[in-house]
């Protein structure tokens, strides 16, 4: 799997995009493959406060649950309500259609992998 070029990645599996004032945030499809099959998201309200590393929702599979954090700090400002409704749709494309959430951000956005950098780092955790 080639993770796109434009996102960052955190060692928690998610990813982030960056427009301006505002960020992007959603999970990896190496995180989906682990987790299984998507039974739930339970996402933030908007116009929830977090910093960054903060948990902002959990995702739930048949094997676990799993707590979401928060690569950045900021408020939120939407969230994909189609996978409230559909979780198991995050799946079909994590790194675009599927997002989380989008937050406007409160700090700059610093440490986190690049895509090369991301798959070194699977590729080092999926060895162990």
């Amino acid at each position: 799997m080639t993770y796109p070029a434009q996102l960052l990645y955190t060692k928690e599996h998610e990813w982030i995009s960056v427009e301006g004032t505002t960020a992007t945030v959603g999970i990896t499809k190496y995180a989906i493959e682990q987790l299984g099959d998507v039974v739930h998201i339970d996402l933030p309200k908007v116009g929830a406060t977090f910093k960054a590393g903060d948990s902002f929702g959990t995702i739930e599979s048949t094997k676990t649950v799993s707590d979401l954090y928060l690569p950045v700090a900021g408020v939120v400002t939407q969230i994909n309500t189609e996978l409230t409704n559909a979780p198991e749709l995050i799946a079909d494309d994590p790194h675009a259609k599927y997002w989380l959430c989008k937050v406007t951000l409160s700090t700059q956005v610093a440490g986190l992998m690049s895509s090369v950098e991301y798959e070194k780092y699977i590729a080092e955790d999926a060895n162990h």
